[in-house]
């Protein structure tokens, strides 16, 4: 289930404070970065966000 686009609108990139995009998949729910500078994605569990800067995953 995506997240609510209000709650989308709110949340920013704990990093650098850029707004955050849905990325989700079937596979991988995530939030990514919408910076190029950090571009981190960050999972999403159980339908939560979860915007810790050490549980995000760097760009490839």
């Amino acid at each position: 289930m995506p997240l609510e686009a209000g709650l989308l609108e709110i949340l920013a990139c704990p990093a650098c404070h850029a707004p955050l995009r849905d990325e989700t998949s079937a596979d991988t729910p995530e939030l990514v970065c919408t910076s190029q500078d950090c571009g981190l994605a960050y999972p999403v569990r159980d339908e939560i966000p979860v915007l810790l800067v050490d549980e995000a995953r760097r760009p490839a």
